[in-house]
């Protein structure tokens, strides 16, 4: 049997019946039950610190923790925020609020007060679960938000926090998890917008099946017993993807790096462990593919490696085939799903491709009435609205929900066009979100922290060409005294924009013009920039 008619039997053999009721928690409770002993959760750092966490022990941990919740006020339908870095105690605090039933808000360690504010009242929470570096970004908005009321600070204590590790002490061991339904909203996770704050993107339980049955099966592809490494961290969609659901739903050993990237420390890893799976950005692929003498690194066990978060070069692809003989596997989804199309195991891959929809999906590429096209022709990118891997729409937000369906299809908000054996290639966005490094930029939110800047008369925000990130945010800025203009005013204006919310969102590039292109009603016209950008990096 061919590759390919491996995927075609994966396809027809597919089947999908989700439970009424489903906890995903619950079900890691009874794999660490079968093996207490196995390693869960290898950490270590820079420095070459190591913490290992066995799944009894994950599951003990996760038990005092949710134990613990209802001392602190936080029970079933509950939304709190969950502000950590990799960690092992990341993984307990999720396992726990998913075994009390509450609703986790997922957020980046990155984020800045107003981003906190806006999210913390957007959804009503009513609890952070922080560590000690950002909780100083939480109490200087705490006032701000009336429905905070539970403040839990992780590995330290400070005052107005209640300490984590108080409310652990002392708890049991054991704990049922609560009576989930498969519908009950399980995460609500935060997505940029072209226009106004970020979207709050509602998934049930019955998602996180979903996940497990169609990308963690036949995309991720680790094994009981493997060790596999994601590089995502916790507040990201993909984290939860990844390193969270794919690994523990199954029965892996999630690697966790705590550094900060270096392409070769990252190499030196996969020779050091016995990494059997890969998980990582397009930028890290590229910046390991860069590094003099790849050939010399011999990973330890690696067998399988994928990518996700924007389109991955085909340079990338054929440096990790030709030094270690493995093909790297793009894949496609999105906060609002999961994956949708993917360079899937026993299916060929075609450099530069997103490969094929995922077994039990009905990708499609469609027009602006919302029927599909001819083989070969540009549209959008669409999945059918009965997904099972689809989001249940936007927290308190029926315009964008239903701006996001044209029919029976959710627009993805990405166009490409699908060949005569059913693969998809990426052509662009379809409006303005920038994707850079992997990060989901809105403009909207760049440019509002821009104009902020008393020297900012109005400003846009686009996705400019990059080799190592794809694409970076450059801003495109008027300035109230054009003689200002200057270096010095560069680094200002990005100091400012990282001051104001979450550091990644800065502009790399910043270009200071006289005007900005506008439409007759005077909307700018970030397309005309975006396309000169194009032109500028060919």
């Amino acid at each position: 049997m061919t590759m390919d008619n491996a995927y075609e039997q994966k396809v027809k053999d597919f089947t999908f019946d989700v439970p009424e009721t489903y906890n995903f928690a619950k079900q890691v409770d009874q794999y660490a039950a079968a093996h207490p002993e196995q390693v869960a959760i290898h950490w270590e750092n820079e420095a070459g610190d190591v913490q290992e966490l066995s799944y009894g022990e994950l599951k003990a941990a996760s038990n005092r923790w949710a134990n613990a919740l209802s001392a602190s006020g936080l029970t079933h339908g509950d939304r709190v925020i969950v502000l950590l870095p990799r960690s092992l105690e990341a993984y307990i605090v999720y396992l726990g609020l998913i075994k009390a039933g509450t609703v986790i808000m997922p957020g980046s360690e990155m984020l800045r007060p107003k981003d906190i504010e806006y999210r913390a009242n957007h959804a009503e929470a009513k609890g952070v679960i922080a560590f000690g570096a950002i909780t100083a970004e939480v109490d200087q908005v705490r006032e701000q938000c009336p429905t905070l009321s539970t403040f839990i600070i992780v590995g330290s204590e400070q005052a107005g926090w209640t300490s984590y590790e108080s409310l652990v002490a002392g708890q049991a061991d054991e704990f049922e998890p609560v009576f989930t339904r498969s519908d009950e909203m399980a995460f609500l996770s935060y997505t940029s917008g072209t226009t106004g704050g970020p979207k709050g993107v509602i998934h049930t339980h019955s998602w996180l099946y979903a996940h497990q049955q169609i990308a963690a099966t036949y995309w991720f592809d680790v094994k009981q017993g493997e060790m596999a490494w994601a590089t995502a961290g916790p507040g990201w969609a993909k984290w939860i993807w990844s390193p969270f659901v794919s690994i523990l739903g199954k029965g892996g050993t999630a690697f966790v790096y705590a550094g900060r990237f270096n392409p070769q420390a990252y190499l030196n890893l996969l020779a050091k462990h016995e990494i059997s799976v890969l998980c990582a950005t397009p930028t890290e692929y590229r910046l390991m593919a860069k590094v003099d003498g790849m050939d010399a690194y011999r990973p330890r066990a690696l067998r399988s490696a994928c990518s996700a978060g924007e389109p991955l070069n085909r340079e990338v692809i054929d440096a990790f085939q030709k030094n270690f003989g493995i093909t790297v596997r793009d894949g496609y989804g999105q906060t609002e799903n999961s994956l949708l199309v993917g360079n899937l195991v026993g299916l060929d891959v075609r450099p530069g491709s997103m490969g094929r929809p995922s077994p039990g999906v009905n990708v499609a590429i469609i027009d602006e009435d919302g029927q599909v096209v001819p083989t070969g022709t540009v549209g959008d990118i669409a999945v059918a609205k009965d997904a099972p891997i689809l989001f249940k729409g936007y927290l308190n937000d029926e315009v964008r929900t239903k701006r996001a369906f044209r029919g029976d299809w959710y627009v993805t908000g990405d166009q490409g066009r699908m060949d005569e054996e059913g693969y998809i290639w990426f052509e662009g966005r379809a409006d303005d979100i920038i994707i850079s490094a992997g990060y989901t930029i809105g403009p909207f939110e760049v440019e509002d922290a821009l104009v902020q800047h008393p020297d900012v008369a109005e400003c846009a925000a686009v996705a400019s060409p990059d080799p190592d990130r794809g694409h970076i945010v450059k801003a495109f800025v008027v300035l109230k005294r054009p003689e200002l203009a200057s270096d010095e005013m560069v680094r200002d204006l990005q100091e400012h924009v990282k001051n104001l919310t979450a550091p990644y969102k800065y502009p790399r590039a910043i270009e200071f013009v006289e005007s900005l292109p506008k439409t007759t009603s005077g909307k700018i016209r970030r397309v005309e920039l975006r396309a000169a950008e194009r032109e500028n990096a060919r």
